[in-house]
């Protein structure tokens, strides 16, 4: 769905770029800046290398993340690749350091019907009606870039954002899902004030399927939409550990290494 006009990168630095990148998900070794020859610099060409990073991969698009932009400069939408969203009592995971992860609580949208590319997109009824369950989830991320302050974030964008894979939790009610605003949630002995950066769980999907289907995307049934973090990013240990939504639900998962 990018803008050729303006995009920047020619066919092949974006597989350059998605062959690295891929590298680093699967050693879990960070690594720098990439070479000027295939790093983005715009939105155009971090959606580039992210559909180059899905064809070298091999996978099908099995999710994704999603946030209303807070800036009209930062468009947050990212593929989670098949094969890394997980579901049950266990989660494999590779570290973020020796004995721990980093994790996101959210609320996933799974699809029960395609939603097929169109011009005029989908209202929020038809999104509405496209949604089979909603769910408690994490998401799972992954420091692919060492520390530098030169990161751009159409660094971060190519990258799919951090995004390491999502747990589906246990399903929770449609309504629930669109009333929660803010939650109470606990990880284990901490707590947080669960806010949603768009104050609600539901609004980024409908931005996102109206914003993807008119830019030419097609979105498929059973891929799971997580919309944002109540808490930011924790990191936590590699463990079993209590994942407690209050008013919601609570759950244990058996976080494992890979």
């Amino acid at each position: 769905m990018t803008n050729k006009n303006t995009q920047t990168l020619s066919e092949e630095a974006c597989l350059q770029a998605a062959s690295e990148l891929l590298a680093r998900r699967e050693s879990n070794e960070k690594g720098g800046i990439l070479p000027d020859a295939c790093r983005p610099t715009n939105f155009e060409d971090a959606l580039a290398i992210q559909a180059a990073t899905v064809k070298a991969s091999g996978k099908k698009i099995a999710g994704w993340k999603c946030l209303v932009p807070l800036n009209p400069e930062q468009i947050i939408v990212g593929p989670v690749l098949e094969g890394t969203v997980q579901q049950g009592s266990t989660c494999f995971v590779k570290s973020t350091e020796p004995g721990k992860t980093l994790i996101e609580p959210e609320i996933a949208f799974v699809l029960g019907t395609d939603l097929p590319a169109r011009a005029e997109g989908y209202t929020n009824a038809e999104v509405d009606a496209a949604i089979a369950t909603t769910h408690m989830a994490l998401e799972l991320l992954q420091r692919r870039y060492a520390p530098n302050d030169d990161l751009i974030f159409a660094d971060r964008q190519a990258d799919c954002l951090l995004n390491q894979g999502i747990f589906v939790g246990p399903e929770i009610t449609k309504a629930q899902a669109y009333d929660a605003a803010e939650i109470k949630l606990s990880i284990d002995d901490a707590s947080y004030d669960g806010k949603h950066p768009n104050l609600s769980a539901q609004a980024p999907i409908y931005w996102f399927v109206d914003f993807m289907c008119k830019n030419g995307l097609n979105l498929e049934k059973g891929q799971a939409i997580i919309t944002g973090s109540y808490a930011g990013a924790i990191e936590v240990p590699i463990k079993s550990t209590e994942i407690k939504y209050e008013g919601l639900g609570k759950y244990n998962v058996e976080f494992k290494a890979l």
